[in-house]
């Protein structure tokens, strides 16, 4: 009898030294992180998009920290997901694992994820608009908008506003990590936001088995090797049980 598409991810999840994971908002949504829009889609009269911007920042930037203040508030109350989870207790029985994730609400960290390429960046940290000071910071009654810790200067969220290119190390290494895996996991992304998007093909031509965990199909589902709809905080426990 042949083995079903989770078997098939689980055998190679098992064999494999190399393992790619690519996140997307899919696994963030499984803990109720909410898209940040309150009624009618709007924050105080603003839609989100006009204040993720260096020119919004620039121009008034104590409102986009109450903004991502506000943010923060939200994600406060979330806990990683029985996905996140999963894909914590992946990397320690795989050699060599790059999870790169599109999220920016830091709970592959909290989850027990050691190093997420986290390439749109992390609500948690700031960086310092003077010196480049780069650290975490949770706290809950920060000013907006808060001073540097070593030089005074105003900070601003270590996130990748619109506009804005994404980290090129960081992104080296996630296409590093896609062209020579084994094994690539894609789970909770529409495939849509490049350059995230293009792993899977990366992954895919240097010869990798490639499997996506997803609400729905998405433009990648014709391509990869096995295609499992579902939660992804149903399913990544699954495999992981098969292991």
């Amino acid at each position: 009898m042949s083995p079903t598409p989770l078997q098939q991810a689980a055998q190679r999840l098992a064999s494999a030294n190399r393992v790619a994971v690519l996140t997307g908002a899919g696994v963030s949504a499984e803990s109720g992180v909410p898209t940040f829009r309150g009624p009618g889609g709007l924050w105080e009269n603003h839609r989100p998009e006009e204040l993720a911007t260096p020119g919004a920042f620039q121009k008034d930037p104590a409102l986009v920290w109450r903004w991502y203040l506000w943010r923060r508030g939200l994600i406060a109350q979330c806990q990683p997901n029985p996905g996140h989870l999963a894909l914590a207790d992946l990397e320690k029985r795989v050699g060599e694992f790059s999870l790169i994730t599109q999220n920016v609400d830091g709970l592959h960290r909290l989850a027990g994820s050691s190093d997420p390429l986290e390439i749109h960046g992390n609500l948690w940290w700031v960086r310092c608009t003077s010196c480049g000071a780069l650290y975490e910071e949770r706290g809950p009654d920060l000013p907006a908008p808060p001073p540097c810790k070593e030089c005074g200067a105003m900070l601003r969220p270590h996130v990748v506003w619109f506009g804005e290119s994404l980290d090129p190390e960081l992104l080296d290494q996630a296409w590093r990590a896609a062209a020579t895996c084994e094994v690539m996991l894609v789970a909770g992304t529409s495939a849509v936001v490049q350059p995230a998007a293009g792993l899977a093909s990366v992954a895919k031509q240097a010869g990798a088995f490639v499997i996506e965990v997803n609400l729905e199909p998405t433009p990648n589902s014709a391509e990869v090797d096995v295609s499992l709809m579902g939660k992804a905080g149903e399913i990544l426990p699954e495999i992981m049980a098969l292991l």
